[in-house]
């Protein structure tokens, strides 16, 4: 396998997308139930196929990921050949923390008027091994997928 096996609780959200996909493999319901009682080994191989196809395409789509602390917050833009990372380290009190669901500009517009220090990190490097493993060992250890990337770019302003 490529990434890891689909949780049950996950499979069961995809369920019509692993029909279509049993489908396109000319495998029936019939057939489906069969091979999980007599050919163990060949419906295993069948959904670590299907696994590795969902995070695949979900991998290919990631453009921006975000790791949130209290204080700390990194987010990364995920280029083709590299990943960019703009990070923000609070230091002092605020009503809110980097965890805080605000909208970028209004949790920024909050630090302003608190007796809070902003300090702007940044980095870039190749993937290693690849970009998809790299994208898929952040997210198994706890990156969350920012579709907009609205932190990444509002850092960007702010070094600017």
């Amino acid at each position: 396998m490529k990434f890891r096996r689909l949780t049950k609780e996950e499979l069961q959200g995809l369920e019509g997308d692993f029909v279509q996909f049993l489908a396109a493999h000319t495998v029936t319901a019939q057939d489906w139930e069969r091979l999980k009682k007599e050919e163990v080994a060949k419906a295993e191989d069948l959904l670590n196929l299907f696994s590795d196809i969902v995070f695949e395409k979900i991998i290919k789509q990631v453009v921006y990921l975000e790791f949130r602390t209290p204080d700390d917050l990194k987010a990364f833009h995920c280029l083709d050949d590299k990943i960019v990372l703009n990070g923000l380290h609070m230091e002092g009190q605020a009503t809110h923390d980097l965890t805080s669901d605000l909208p970028a500009a209004e949790l920024m517009d909050s630090f302003k008027t608190a007796n809070v220090q902003l300090k702007i990190y940044t980095a870039e490097k190749a993937y290693l091994p690849d970009r998809e493993k790299e994208i898929f060992r952040m997210l198994e250890t706890g990156a969350l997928i920012a579709p907009q990337g609205q932190w990444f770019q509002t850092i960007e302003a702010l070094k600017a």
